[in-house]
Order: structure tokens, then sequence, then C-alpha cells
């Protein structure tokens, strides 16, 4: 007889735990569904293209790698760069020009940072990413999951020091705020707010306020509160145009 008692409470008590509800998601599980909302498996075919501050960028795929490109003009000629298998060749006029290995370096840190940003959450899955939930946080009466986001050295391109914040809005699951502390030029903190949010071709494009703080004064981790007091200074809208999203064949 206590056996079979055992046996009911035993199978009562598995019940009981399957059919209770996960109140609790990790980090990996709010980005997956950040990327979901914002394009999902969309990024994979699409190519998108833009102009930001008189330069014109694209991003496509071309057997299953990414090619960044950027378009613009110097000294009244048209240059051209291109990124591919982490190779950054410039075209200027209709000729390859040849690039020591660091100005290489630089054109295509900034090449990519650029597309890194309008792309975003896409990225946060890559595998040099490390992701931690902070927390839940409020910001303008609106909950939000609150992210840290670290690379490793190996994959994690020359700025791989550098420590992101995402907050990830809990109903949307959209990241309508960032921030970042960087140690080149001298270093610094950026608080990004998106906004102008448009869907194109299964594509979320936002554009962003962007504040900046002192590292010397506050935290990374602090600069939610202060933008919500109204004490972080704007240092430039970004603003995307002409944006265009294609599916690919």
């Amino acid at each position: 007889m206590m056996r079979v008692l055992y046996f009911a409470v035993s199978a009562l008590l598995w019940v009981s735990c399957k059919e209770q509800p996960k109140t609790e998601l990790s980090a990996q599980e709010i980005v997956n569904k950040s990327i979901f909302v914002s394009g999902g498996d969309n990024y994979k075919n699409r190519a998108i293209s833009f102009s930001f501050r008189e330069l014109d960028y694209k991003s496509s795929w071309e057997k299953g790698k990414r090619i960044l490109s950027r378009t613009g003009i110097k000294d009244s000629v048209r240059y051209v760069d291109v990124l591919k298998n982490n190779t950054l060749e410039r075209t200027v006029g209709e000729g390859l020009v040849a690039l020591s290995d660091s100005i290489a370096n630089v054109y295509s840190n900034s090449l990519n940072s650029v597309h890194y940003f309008v792309n975003l959450p896409y990225g946060l899955n890559d595998h040099a990413v490390n992701k931690e939930l902070l927390g839940e946080v409020k910001i303008k009466n609106k909950d939000y999951y609150k992210i840290k986001v670290t690379f490793e050295q190996a994959g994690g391109g020359d700025d791989f020091e550098d420590v992101y914040v995402y907050w990830i809005n809990k109903e949307t699951f959209k990241p309508d705020y960032l921030a970042y502390e960087f140690h080149i030029n001298g270093g610094g903190i950026r608080f990004r707010v998106a906004y102008n949010e448009r869907y194109l071709n299964g594509i979320r494009i936002v554009d962003y306020e962007n504040y900046k703080a002192s590292p010397q004064k506050v935290t990374l981790y602090e600069t939610d509160k202060l933008y919500e007091k109204g004490e972080l200074e704007l240092l430039s809208k970004i603003e995307l145009e002409n944006v265009v999203v294609k599916a690919l064949d």
C-alpha cells in the first residue's frame, strides 16, 4: 500500500512540475526572441542599402558569407570599400589601391561598425559574443530586460574589450536602448535611444539619438538612470536615409 502511495505522489509531483509555467528567461532566450521579432531568418537573405553621413552602404550575402561595402567621394573621385572574408579592398576611380595592413584594418573597423548597428540585434548571436542577464528595470514606465554583452578575444575584433548593455522591452522584445563603453581615441560611453522604427521587407530599421557620458563620472550600467533624469548630453542623431531592403534569390 505504501509503495503504491509513493508512486502516486511521485507521479503527481512529476505532472505538477512538468505543467509549471516557466517564469524566467535566460539572456540567450531573450536575445533569440529579440532577433526573431526584428527580422529573424530574413537577415540571412536580405540585401540592405542605405545612406549615412554622405556615404552609401550596402550589405549582402554570397554563398553564406556576408559582404559589406561603402561608397563615397573624396577629392571629386569615387571610391568603394568592400569587406569580404575579413579582407578589405579599396577601389579609387577604376583602379584597385594597395593598402597597408594598418590602414585596411582602420577602414574595415569603421565599415563593419556602421553595418553592425544597422543590423542589431542580429549580431548578438555571433560565436564570440557573451551574454549575461543583469536583471529587469523600468525606463519611461516600461519594463526591460537589461543584458550585458562582452566579446571573446578570438573572433571579437580589435574592439573585443568593449562592453555593451542592451535594454530589451519585456513586452515587444525589441531593443529600445543600448549603451557601450569603448577604449579607442581616449575612450568614452555612449547611450543610444532607438526611434523612427520601420519594417522594410521583414527587417526592423531604426534611427538613434546618440548620447554621451563620461566614464570618469559614471559607469556604463548607470546610463539608463541618467537618461531618465535627463542628465546625458545629446551628442548626435544617427539617421539612415534612402534605406532599401531587398530579398535575395
